[in-house]
């Protein structure tokens, strides 16, 4: 169905582990050969493609073609052709976030590494497995003060506002009124995503649900799969399939 009717499908995806490769410093992610042109052939063909990310969407923006949709921070960032917007309620929440983050940096388990991303922040320990214990205490004595909501992520920990959206909501929001939809992701944080196929699939939408495994690829996300490929170089290939004539 995607490829017989690009013009009522969407190519959604993830970022980390799938167009970009894991990598120690993530402010040093990028995507991996051949991604952009890829994604501008599938932009000019179907009538949605977009990352869906825990990234915010500025740092999206500088690394993707902006023939491309893109929701960050799981859905509670969005750009349109440029045009960004979050949903009702999440704006309050900027300093609670960042009073934890600096609650992190001067008093976080030594060692854990600090990324703000203005409406979330993340806690991570990818330089020491050994802080995963520490680190989600830590999170979570936190999020009882602030009010913010604990995440799991790979080799981290997420804080986020309490507002009701995740990787799922983005996918159906992405994904409405069309008759396909692939998805393609790797991590914990992608279930989300994969529930909001099995609900479109009940309303008739063809949908795949591509996982990409590695060494860190959590069990459940490869259970739920309909297509299993291996690393970046699987999802690349994937895009491939889907922009052939």
């Amino acid at each position: 169905m995607l490829r017989a009717r690009p013009d009522r499908s969407a190519v959604l995806s993830d970022f980390d582990g799938t167009l970009s490769a894991i990598v120690q410093d993530p402010a040093l992610a990028r995507p991996v050969d051949g991604v952009l042109e890829l994604l501008e052939r599938l932009a000019a063909r179907y009538a949605v493609v977009a990352v869906v990310s825990g990234r915010p969407v500025g740092f999206l923006e500088a690394q993707l073609p902006p023939s491309i949709r893109m929701s960050g921070l799981y859905g509670l960032e969005r750009s349109d052709d440029g045009v960004r917007s979050e949903p009702d309620g999440a704006g309050p929440w900027r300093e609670v976030v960042e009073d934890v983050a600096a609650a992190a940096e001067a008093h976080g388990p030594a060692g854990v590494k600090v990324e703000r991303k203005g409406l979330s922040m993340t806690l991570h320990f990818r330089s020491d497995p050994g802080l995963a214990g520490p680190v989600a205490e830590w999170a979570a004595r936190q999020a009882s003060r602030s009010g913010l909501t604990v995440r799991p992520a790979k080799m981290s920990v997420e804080l986020h506002p309490p507002v009701p959206v995740d990787k799922g909501t983005a996918v159906e929001s992405l994904a409405a009124g069309l008759d396909a939809v692939c998805y393609i992701g790797d991590d914990i944080g992608d279930l989300p995503a994969f529930d909001a196929l099995d609900r479109l699939a009940t309303a008739g939408v063809a949908t795949v649900r591509v996982a990409v495994r590695s060494a860190e690829s959590p069990a459940p996300v490869l259970e739920r799969a309909d297509v299993l490929v291996d690393g970046p170089a699987g999802a690349v290939a994937v895009l491939e399939h889907l922009a052939a004539d």
